[in-house]
């Protein structure tokens, strides 16, 4: 009997040679991305300038709220995969992100009192639950429209990670220009529209999905709980709760470092007890090699993540933004990051191949060296490039720091997914890419953090100690880098790389490193 080859199209039409329901995905995740750093751009300027607060506090607000964002697709993926199913979780995310950015937009012509801020924080609150659902599903359903053996799943996920990326880009394009220049309610506006415009190109274009993301039990999620409501609606109900949770956590952020910590230290313990309790010496091996990745991801994205908080103030403050006679607002910075990526993805997805043809690609330990080294390089040249006391920062320097960080985020964030995926054994894999994505929120918390240690607990924090701050934390990220690529080969042989899926060699691992996908996010729930 023949067999299907991996290759073979599925029936029904196809564009690009790939389902026509990649396209639809890729239309809703860029206008959610577009939605989501559009506001995002806005959101520390928004605190500091509308609200007031002092950027200590600022710093420390937008570090909560970006934790959260992190840790709700877990929760939205587990009610998506045990009850809803991906397509329904789509859906009800992207009404309720819309609804978030709406609020957010009534808001902004309001007041600064606290009713006003009480509304802003709801309207935040309200993301924070819609993403959880959108951003958990939207991504798995990609991989739903392929078999598992279809070679073209690589592809979609990278045409798929080119939607997120246009979305990242024109977010703060657009939204940053409306909010900064014509009212913060025009860009919170933008960001609203866009998530509708997501919302209802889904909804008209469902029959491209061929059926795919449909709820597991379709019977069980009709049936009425307490003869009362159905479970589905009471999935709805109870996410909706969970956005006065949110709401709650949001404003204390200490109370939001405080679970990180805890949820941290007993993953690490629960780790531990799996590795020397229940495995053998191999897997022993490839969880500790885990566990060291672990610990580098959210020291760096508490590095990398300045990027919406101290760095976009620094950029609105301190530096030249006029460009060929534009006086380029702050906000509008926030899209070089993923405009390099789109850029510079597909260029390093094939030089780790080309590398590990010739046996020279770095090891994922070393890669992740690299990575902290590139994104401490960032701060130091920026701290390099300015000038005397009373002098503008070149815009220059900006996009050079970004271009460090961005090249820093290509070795770390889809190559540190991917190694999770083949060090975890089969009964963990998602437990351990919850935590990899616990590990991002903790990233965010401590980005947060370092932000409010540039000063400015009664203001706006002064530029020689914003300097001073990047000036610390890029030899320390340098320091690490180098003692992570020092011991990386220790690491590499704790991976058996060799032993990980039936020697597939050094060509296939490279090609999938270069292909999993990380969204920011950003990078980040994917």
């Amino acid at each position: 009997m023949a067999t299907a080859s991996p290759t073979t199209l599925p029936s029904g039409k196809t564009w690009l040679g790939h389902p026509r329901g990649l396209f639809l995905l890729f239309f809703v995740e860029m206008w959610e991305r577009f939605s989501f750093y559009g506001m995002r751009a806005l959101l520390i300027f928004y605190l500091t300038q509308h609200f007031l607060f002092s950027d200590r506090d600022a710093a420390h607000s937008y570090g909560a709220y970006m934790s959260l964002i992190y840790i709700s697709p877990l929760m939205g993926g587990y009610l998506a995969d045990r009850y809803l199913g991906q397509r329904k979780a789509v859906l009800f995310g992207g009404i309720v992100i819309a609804a978030g950015h709406i609020i957010l937009g009534l808001e902004a012509d309001g007041s600064a009192d606290a009713m006003g801020l009480g509304l802003f924080w709801l309207g935040l609150a309200t993301v924070i639950v819609g993403t959880g659902f959108l951003k958990a599903s939207v991504s798995a359903m990609v991989g739903q429209l392929y078999p598992r053996d279809d070679m073209r799943r690589d592809p979609a996920y990278t045409i798929f990670y080119m939607g997120i990326n246009v979305g990242a880009t024109i977010g703060p394009l657009i939204c940053g220009y409306l909010g900064q220049r014509w009212g913060w309610h025009w860009g919170f506006g933008a960001a609203s529209v866009g998530m509708i415009a997501g919302v209802i190109g889904f909804l008209l274009c469902k029959p491209l999905l061929q059926g795919k993301g449909e709820p597991p039990d379709p019977a069980r999620l009709a049936e009425r709980v307490g003869g009362v409501i159905s479970r589905e609606w009471l999935v709805y109900l109870s996410s909706l709760l969970a956005i006065l949770l949110c709401w709650l956590l949001i404003q204390q952020h200490a109370v939001v470092g405080w679970m990180l910590a805890g949820a941290s230290v007993l993953m690490v313990l629960y780790i531990l007890w799996e590795a020397f309790g229940r495995m053998d010496r191999i897997g022993r091996d490839r969880m500790l090699a885990a566990l060291f990745l672990l610990f580098i991801n959210p020291l760096f994205w508490g590095l990398y993540e300045q990027t919406g908080s101290s760095l976009s103030l620094f950029t609105a403050r301190y530096t030249d933004r006029n460009i060929l006679g534009f006086d380029v607002p702050a906000s509008m910075f926030q899209s070089v990051n993923a405009a390099y990526i789109l850029i510079f993805g597909p260029v390093f997805a094939a030089l780790w191949i080309a590398l590990a043809k010739r046996g020279r690609e770095p090891s994922t330990p070393a890669k992740f060296g690299l990575a902290l080294i590139l994104v401490g390089a960032g701060f130091l040249i920026l701290v390099a490039g300015t000038g005397a006391p009373g002098t503008l920062t070149p815009i220059l320097f900006i996009f050079l720091l970004y271009l460090c960080h961005t090249l820093g985020e290509l070795c770390l964030s889809p190559v540190g997914l991917s190694a999770m995926s083949k060090l975890a054994p089969s009964r963990m894999i998602g437990l351990i890419m919850g935590i990899w994505f616990l590990a991002m929120a903790l990233g965010e918390y401590v980005a947060g953090m370092i932000a409010g240690a540039t000063g400015g607990s009664d203001g706006a924090a002064s530029r020689d100690a914003v300097l001073a701050v990047y000036g610390n934390i890029g030899w320390w990220s340098i320091g690490i880098g180098i003692f992570v690529i020092a011991v990386a080969p220790f690491v590499k042989r704790l991976m058996h790389a060799g032993e990980l899926s039936g020697e597939e060699g050094a060509e296939a691992g490279a090609q999938r490193d270069s292909f999993a996908i990380a969204d920011r996010v950003e990078d980040k729930p994917a």
